[in-house]
C-alpha cells in the first residue's frame, strides 16, 4: 500500500507501542474522543454481539466501553504491543469476561466464524497490508457480523509534514492511507455494504515543540523508512518551528487529523471461490470418461 520509503515495520510499531504504554493515556486525547464518536456511531445499529474483537486494544479504554455496553457479550482485547496489553489488564472489574491476546492484526489468531463484532479506533492506519488486514477480519466475522472502525487519512499533521519540508527532504511524519483506498480494499475482500466518511479534528498547541512530545509519549512519532537516519540538529528543528508559525492562529498552532470512518458487514453467506481458485478443480462424474 506504500512506497518503501513510507512504510513501518512491524518490530518498530510493536517496540514503540511497547515503550509508550505506560504513559500513553496521559496524552492520547484525541484518541478517546475518537473513539466515543465511533462507539457513538455504534448506537445508530441495532447488535447484540455475543463475542466482540476490540482490534488495537491498546490500554484497554474502549473495551471498558463496550464492555459496559454489551453486557452479556465475551470480549478479546487484541493489541500487537505486550505493554499495552499489561495496562489493559489494569482494569480488573471486567476481567472475568475477558480474554487478552497479543497478535497481529493482519494474521489474527482466531477461528473463522467467531466474532460479532470487529471494532477497532484508530489501529488500522499502523497496517502496512489493508487487504491482508481486512481478509483476516472478513474471516473471523461471522456472517453478518459488523467491522466498525476509525482510522487516519493523509491529511492527517499536514502542517508539520509541509514545515518539516521546507527545511529537508526526509519524511519526519508518518504517511497514512487515503479513504478511498480503505473503502476499496473492504470492497476487494467481498465486504457488503461498506460505508465511509471523514471529519477533520484540529488539536492546537502553544508551541510544536509540545506537539512533537505528544507523538513521542503516544508512540506515533515518525517511525517511516525515509526518516533521517541521525538525531535532527538545532537548526533544522528552529527552522522547522519557524515554518510552522505560519499556521499560527488565534495564538495558537493547528495540528489536524484527518479521521476516517468506516463499516462494513461480512455477508449473510461466505461466497464459494471460483473453481480452481484454491488450486483444486471440480468436475462433475459424467464429464469424466475414461481414456
Amino acid at each position: 500500500m506504500f512506497e518503501d520509503r513510507y512504510a513501518v515495520a512491524k518490530e518498530k510499531i510493536q517496540h514503540s507501542f511497547d515503550k509508550a504504554a505506560s504513559r500513553y493515556d496521559e496524552a492520547a486525547i484525541l484518541q478517546r474522543e475518537v473513539a466515543e464518536r465511533v462507539l457513538e456511531r455504534l448506537e445508530l445499529i441495532k447488535l447484540e454481539p455475543q463475542r466482540i474483537l476490540d482490534l488495537g486494544c491498546g490500554t484497554g479504554l474502549n473495551s471498558k466501553a463496550l464492555d459496559k455496553r454489551y453486557k452479556k457479550a465475551q470480549l478479546i482485547s487484541l493489541d500487537l504491543a505486550p505493554g499495552m496489553l499489561k495496562e489493559a489488564r489494569k482494569h480488573k472489574a471486567w476481567l472475568s469476561k475477558q480474554r487478552f491476546i497479543c497478535g497481529d492484526a493482519e494474521a489474527l489468531p482466531l477461528a473463522d466464524n467467531s466474532v460479532d463484532l470487529i471494532f477497532s479506533s484508530l489501529t488500522i492506519q499502523w497496517c502496512h497490508d489493508l487487504d491482508s488486514l481486512f481478509k483476516e477480519c472478513r474471516r473471523v466475522l461471522k456472517p453478518g457480523g459488523l467491522l466498525m472502525f476509525a482510522t487516519l487519512g493523509p491529511d492527517t499533521l499536514h502542517e508539520l509534514r509541509n514545515s518539516w519540508k521546507s527545511v529537508d527532504g526526509y519524511n519526519h511524519v508518518n504517511a497514512f492511507i487515503d479513504m478511498h483506498d480503505v473503502g476499496d480494499a473492504l470492497i476487494r475482500n467481498r465486504f457488503a455494504d461498506p460505508v465511509m466518511d471523514v471529519e477533520n479534528i484540529t488539536m492546537t498547541y502553544n508551541e510544536v515543540i509540545q506537539l512533537m512530545r505528544d507523538l513521542k509519549i503516544l508512540g506515533a512519532h515518525n517511525l517511516t523508512g525515509g526518516r533521517p537516519r541521525s538525531l535532527t540538529g538545532k537548526d533544522r528543528l528552529r527552522a522547522m518551528s519557524e515554518a510552522y508559525e505560519s499556521y499560527r492562529s488565534n495564538g495558537v498552532l493547528p495540528a489536524t487529523y484527518e479521521v476516517v470512518y468506516g463499516h462494513a458487514w461480512a455477508p449473510e453467506q461466505k461466497e464459494a471461490l471460483p473453481n480452481g481458485a484454491d488450486g483444486v478443480f471440480h468436475f462433475p462424474v459424467d464429464q469424466l470418461r475414461r481414456r
